[in-house]
């Protein structure tokens, strides 16, 4: 068959060797986890919500009335050989592969790998990320005991807050009144047949991309914008991540051994009338709990419906505009950059105060959400009145993002100024010398050449100012250099002799235009 020159210039490929660019292995490799165990699981559990009591081994619930999918769960957790530690990998796993994808998307946004050519593979990404949300949602909800039950009967809630559709929309998903009969064998098929299918395909893509548009990799002696260097796939790169992958599984086992997590059988079987005390989600659902419970009460009538605007907007607006905001960044960046050249040297993070500050902007919202979604747990440990908690949590939501992007970008151009210096003075021996004048001062030592390369290297982009000549009656882009300024304005100059600068601006040059010159 024709395919050993392919496979020969492929298994070649080259990986560089960074430990940031293992967080998106890690996130493949919790999903073959977790398709391993869930295919275990899938011969046990029965998407069933027809109610009997429950004869099982535990005790404590014999007798109880509870759908066919909970009692499966408590015989998968008690009565199978192994159930539980698969279940509790299966949902360790879910964690694992969430976060690891979400550091993934940071590590990408923060040093800059979605800017062109990758803009496409950086939406893959995000739909990866929304997917692993949905698939875990759907997992979470299956047991059908009292704190999933919560959550269902919560994202229902949301679901009736759209305007005008949301009624139908219910009546669509539950098949009826909630919670009815369909909605757990609903949630089943889209758990382990449509969202897993998608989520496969989409890696394939991104994994392609990948491949197809090479790996980015970080400024060093020989590393330019137009190479790639780094292990071959087969046999290095193929060992290590063999490797990696049997730490990543070994780690969750070890999890699922040691920490229990998800114990259903102390929740109960779900009952529409009763809510359990201190009812939080998974994590990376959380922001929404504390968006729902920040959000003043609002409602308001119009044309005949009801809209509730306390649910609506952080229930529905707010995951809209994240991912949006997500979506689009890379094209924002790129439209106020301009027209622009390939990226495939990463950025360091100092480097772009502005993207960094934002970025931690927007983790900080994260956090400040994440926590109010477990207000009522927090007033009881700490014993402080939850009304005092709701309140500075929501001072919090505008303030603490406002603070952490001044902080993050005079952080920033603080440690640019400190490379500047390092350059200039060179690095510190840890010697102090006395001077002439009885001072005290420390030896310092020219920079390797290998940090300095690194420090030098950047391709930050000069504000634009195209289109808003003196000579013009209307300034054009007059918006856009505005905020081509703010965004790229902020800097520090490196001290560099000319011969670097040439040297940098061949390394960072275009790779297509570089090829065009040598062509021609």
């Amino acid at each position: 068959m024709p395919l050993r020159t392919p496979a020969q210039e492929y298994l070649r490929k080259a990986f560089p060797d960074h430990w940031s660019f293992l967080l998106g292995e890690i996130a493949l490799y919790s999903l073959l986890v977790l398709i391993v165990t869930g295919v275990y699981l899938t011969f046990y559990f029965h998407p069933d919500m027809t109610e009997t009591p429950y004869t099982g081994s535990y005790a404590p619930l014999r007798g109880t009335r509870a759908s066919q999918a909970y009692i499966s769960a408590l015989d998968i957790s008690f009565d199978v050989r192994g159930g539980l530690l698969i279940r509790q990998i299966h949902h360790w796993g879910a964690d694992v592969f969430v976060a690891a994808i979400g550091c993934h998307l940071l590590r990408i946004f923060f040093t800059g790998a979605f800017r062109r050519p990758r803009e496409v593979n950086w939406m893959i990404g995000v739909t990866l990320f929304l997917l692993a949300l949905l698939e875990g949602f759907c997992g979470y909800s299956l047991p059908d005991d009292l704190l999933s039950g919560t959550g269902l009967r919560t994202s229902q809630g949301i679901v009736l807050s759209i305007p005008v559709i949301g009624t139908y929309l219910s009546f669509f998903v539950f098949d009826g009144q909630y919670p009815g009969h369909a909605i757990i064998p609903r949630l089943y098929i889209a758990h382990v047949l449509l969202v897993p299918g998608l989520l496969l395909l989409l890696i394939r893509v991104h994994l392609g991309l990948v491949v197809q548009l090479k790996h980015t990799q970080w400024a060093e002696p020989g590393r330019t914008n137009r190479n790639a260097v780094g292990k071959p796939l087969f046999p290095q790169y193929a060992a290590k991540s063999t490797g990696l992958f049997f730490a990543v599984a070994g780690a969750l086992t070890l999890m699922a051994a040691l920490f229990q997590i998800n114990p259903i059988w102390d929740f109960g079987p779900y009952r529409a009338d009763h809510v359990s005390l201190d009812s939080q989600p998974d994590w990376y659902v959380g922001y929404l709990e504390g968006a729902l419970r920040l959000m003043p009460a609002w409602e308001m009538n119009f044309a005949g419906h009801t809209i509730a605007w306390d649910v609506f907007l952080p229930g529905v607006a707010l995951p809209a505009v994240l991912f949006g905001v997500l979506y689009c960044y890379p094209l924002f960046e790129r439209w106020l950059t301009g027209p622009s050249h390939e990226h495939h040297l990463c950025d360091r993070p100092r480097n772009q105060p502005t993207r960094t500050a934002l970025g931690v902007a927007g983790v900080t919202v994260y956090a400040v959400l994440l926590m109010a979604g477990g207000q009522d747990v927090l007033a009881y440990v700490f014993h402080v009145p939850v009304e005092y908690l709701t309140y500075a949590f929501r001072t919090l939501l505008f303030v603490g993002p406002l603070f952490a992007y001044w902080a993050t970008r005079r952080l920033c151009l603080g440690l640019q100024t400190a490379d500047r210096r390092r350059l200039r003075e060179g690095g510190g021996t840890g010697d102090v010398r006395r001077t002439a004048a009885g001072g005290y001062r420390e030896g310092r030592t020219p920079l390797p050449a290998e940090e300095a390369y690194r420090i030098l290297v950047r391709d930050t982009p000069r504000p634009r100012a195209h289109g808003t000549e003196a000579w013009r009656l209307f300034r054009r882009h007059r918006v856009r250099n505005r905020l081509s300024a703010w965004y790229f304005g902020d800097r520090v100059e490196l001290p560099a002799a000319d011969w670097q600068k040439r040297a940098v601006r061949a390394v960072t040059a275009d790779p297509e235009e570089t090829e065009k010159a040598h062509s021609g």
